[in-house]
């Protein structure tokens, strides 16, 4: 994840493999035009630098929907579960020092600060639950409330039994079916 920049090609490929998943899935952007999107990424080389690190650790990005306010496309992770380059890791720095043995190898806020992306808060992911059912057998970090932290919690998020739940954890916690969704703004 360390790569700074796409080449021409590479951002040229990764540009089609994004449209193809936007025009497979309109029912997750209706009324936005693809070449309205490519536009504004294409003005902004780190986002699609950022959008091809979610993709490259399996996340699946997708346009989910159009801030009109801010004039900003906002892209989540769309994978049918969390992220497989972004599991087996705790909430935060905070709780990845505090682990005295066994330790994940980073921490979903870290993570998402190297990519440039922001985990998705409580209401986000439950309006990527109302695009199709994501996390049926994973679970993932959610951008956790400051009151909770304080306490050493954090909060995720999964769907069972056709429900979408939201439960909680100590921070320090990790397990191989956790990871994290995010999104991106551009």
């Amino acid at each position: 994840m360390s790569k700074m920049s796409l080449s021409a090609p590479e951002q040229s490929e990764f540009l089609k493999n994004l449209e193809a998943r936007f025009e497979k899935n309109k029912d997750r952007h209706k009324g936005i035009q693809w070449k309205d999107v490519q536009a504004k990424l294409e003005k902004n080389p780190k986002k699609i630098l950022a959008l091809s690190k979610m993709e490259a650790t399996e996340g699946e990005p997708d346009l989910v929907a159009y801030d009109k306010k801010a004039d900003e496309y906002m892209f989540f992770d769309c994978s049918a579960e969390s992220p497989k380059g972004r599991r087996s890791i705790c909430y935060d720095r905070e709780a990845l020092e505090s682990r005295k043995a066994h330790k994940p190898k980073n921490s979903a806020i870290d993570m998402a600060a190297e990519i440039g992306i922001e985990i998705l808060t409580e209401e986000q992911y439950k309006q990527l639950q109302t695009l199709g059912e994501f996390d049926l057998k994973t679970s993932s970090w959610l951008r956790t409330p400051k009151h909770i932290r304080d306490l050493g919690g954090a909060i995720f998020g999964d769907r069972r039994f056709d429900t979408v739940f939201i439960y909680h954890n100590g921070a320090e916690s990790y397990y191989g079916v956790r990871g994290f969704r995010a999104c991106l703004r551009v």
